[in-house]
């Protein structure tokens, strides 16, 4: 059975502010030039893509140049947000993301300086009926 999550009242205003920025690497809007993705991605960034393989900052940054003239999927679906501090400035964000027949678990870490969010790791695992 899965648990009840639920995002504590002080983790609220957060919770709104990653949520438009998930699915991260998919938003039109931060789409934008390499320099610009890359200023909301830390120097520390690493991904555990769903096959389960680790991916550095260098190659997801890469790999989205590569598809920076491809059309951005946003007719995907995301579901069942939650929020979570870790410690001050830095937050757990988890979703569920429905791509067609595909649901993934969605975790982000973002850490916040200021008014400026980068995100520090990403990983997606594949939901089995």
């Amino acid at each position: 059975m899965e648990p009840t999550l639920q995002t504590l009242p002080e983790d609220r205003p957060v919770l709104e502010e990653l949520k438009r920025r998930e699915p991260v690497f998919h938003r039109p809007e931060f789409s934008g030039s390499r320099a610009a993705l890359a200023a909301q991605v830390a120097a520390d960034f690493w991904e555990v893509g769903a096959s389960g393989r680790r991916y550095s900052r260098e190659y997801v940054l890469e790999t989205l140049a590569e598809r920076a003239g491809d059309p951005v999927e946003d007719r995907w679906r995301t579901s069942d947000f939650h929020c979570r501090a870790l410690a001050p400035g830095l937050y757990l964000l988890t979703y569920t993301l429905l791509q067609g027949e595909r649901r993934t678990r969605r975790t982000s870490i973002w850490r916040r300086s200021g008014a400026e969010w980068q995100i520090v790791f990403h990983q997606g695992t594949v939901v089995q009926e």
